[in-house]
């Protein structure tokens, strides 16, 4: 497969192994509504904070947006081309292979993108998710006139979407309601009993010896497949078709073949990869969503409608799914995804996830009608917290800080070993088993004893704690224990008898970061 290659491209690659786990703070004077709905708006680097998430959610994010950087010639401090386009770069993929790992086995990735990086950037992605997993580039008509500044009017952008599995992805996506205007296309001039229908073409491409039948009408007309078609069914089922009044031959019956379908067997359409802004909004309409929820002087450079998330959301997800964002910006996805019933993570580097994104989700809180709020007919009602970056795992050192709780380090030692979140209460030293193994952590006195060292060094009485355990969630276990702690006073031969394995903090850990 092509590969692309850029000034720093070897440091790039290798970026997000190097970024510390950090730890997130709530900053519960700018949370608001229900805490329990588990939506997150995170202000800070979106590095460190999709570094800092995985723990958590790795694996369970159904449906990611970004609208990152365009690289423009603006995107950056310098303008030189090369230099620019590495920046760029060096941007993308360390953040592309975090949401790679955040994303769910059938969930899906979409990134906003022009012309100016489109290209580079399907390469790049094809290399972090694997060519086989692109579904598809999707082309938004952003405009709703010519753009007379250039050549050929800049009329669209891109959406490109790949997955983590393209066939899961495309056995869970959602088809697409009809719009008023194709449900006016049913009518009914028969009076069939089954209520208004459309017909559609019975011939299908390709040649098939069972499908290449003579069908007469009822008005005794003949009838073969085009030439180089077929016809869709074998002829015993498009028979018992035609016996239940599912064809239509004209008003005369010596029409070409066509099958009935009807509207309240519509389970809704296909998407296109062409998005019209008829049907998902254009830049003037997202510009005005802005200013009444900001006011003229808040306008985005690059704002999305509501009803092009939306778009999104819909194929991508089902109420109740996680829907992510790291370049949040306004905060578009996060009040969409609110109003649509889906939790949400948003993340926004600067000022503006404090000036922008949470008042706009307050006001979604409170009930605001604009965007999708009617088409959607929502409330009000809800809520998310609010979360800073704060200190890493290790202070320069490399010792752990003192100021890391039970369950943020658990976490950590937990998702260091099997890739996978921690969900666990923090209530006991074993972290769970996974894939015939039993991982536990002495640390912070989680058995009760606040001594600097109490609880956090492994002997017997503390191994027998975690084997009782360990005894009441999985009878008969006879996998390998692997405990993280200060240190162990049971002896090497002893460990071994045992299956266990013993590693020091922090130097163990530290290595896993």
């Amino acid at each position: 497969m092509p590969t692309l290659h850029w000034l720093t491209r070897d440091k790039d690659i290798r970026a997000a192994a190097s970024v510390p786990y950090r730890l997130l703070r709530e900053a519960s004077e700018l949370s608001a509504g229900e805490a329990s709905t588990g939506n997150m708006l995170i202000q800070g680097d979106n590095l460190e904070a999709l570094k800092a998430l995985l723990p958590f959610y790795a694996g369970q994010v159904k449906c990611i947006y970004i609208d990152p950087p365009y690289n423009t010639r603006s995107a950056f401090e310098h303008y030189d081309d090369n230099l620019e386009h590495t920046q760029w770069l060096a941007l993308m993929w360390p953040r592309l292979e975090l949401l790679r790992e955040l994303l769910a086995e059938d969930g899906s990735i979409w990134v906003s993108i022009d012309d100016n990086e489109a290209h580079y950037l399907k390469v790049v992605m094809d290399e972090i998710v694997g060519r086989k997993n692109f579904v598809s580039n999707v082309v938004w008509q952003k405009r709703t006139s010519p753009d007379f500044r250039s050549v050929l009017g800049d009329g669209h952008e891109n959406l490109l979407v790949c997955s983590k599995n393209t066939s899961l992805f495309r056995d869970k996506a959602n088809l697409l309601p009809l719009s008023e205007r194709q449900r006016n296309e049913y009518k009914n001039p028969d009076d069939d009993p089954r209520g208004p229908w459309v017909s559609r073409d019975f011939s299908a491409q390709g040649y098939r010896p069972n499908q290449m039948y003579k069908i007469v009408t009822p008005g005794g007309i003949e009838y073969y497949p085009p030439e180089g078609s077929c016809w869709k069914n074998i002829e015993s089922i498009f028979q018992k078709q035609v016996e239940e009044g599912r064809f239509w031959f004209g008003k005369d019956g010596k029409g070409v073949p066509r099958r009935k379908n009807y509207l309240s067997e519509a389970t809704g359409r296909q998407s296109w990869t062409w998005w019209p802004n008829e049907d998902v909004g254009n830049t003037q309409e997202a510009k005005r969503e802005i200013i009444d929820l900001f006011g003229k002087s808040e306008v985005f450079d690059t704002p999305k409608p509501e009803r092009l998330i939306q778009r999104i959301l819909h194929i991508a997800t089902n109420p109740g799914d996680l829907v992510l964002d790291s370049f949040l910006g306004s905060g578009t996805t996060a009040a969409v995804a609110h109003k649509m019933g889906r939790r949400y993570i948003g993340i926004e580097m600067g000022e503006h996830a404090v000036t922008h994104c949470r008042p706009r989700l307050q006001k979604v809180i409170d009930g605001e009608q604009g965007g999708i709020s009617k088409a959607v007919n929502w409330q009000g009602g809800g809520g998310f917290r609010f979360y800073r970056l704060g200190p890493t795992v290790f202070d320069e050192t490399g010792q752990i800080r003192r100021d890391i709780d039970f369950e943020a380090l658990a976490a950590h030692v937990w998702f260091s070993e099997t890739k996978r979140p921690w969900n666990g209460t923090g209530e006991s030293p074993l972290l769970g088993l996974y894939d015939g193994h039993a991982y536990a952590l002495l640390y912070n006195g989680i058995l009760g004893d606040k001594r600097p060292a109490g609880g956090n060094v492994l002997i017997r009485a503390t191994l027998d704690r975690i084997r009782q355990e360990i005894a009441r969630l999985h009878t008969g276990f006879d996998g390998k224990l692997t405990i993280y702690g200060e240190q162990s006073r049971l002896t090497p031969t002893t460990l071994e008898r045992e299956n266990i394995v013993f590693k020091q903090m922090p130097y163990d850990l530290k290595a896993q970061t």
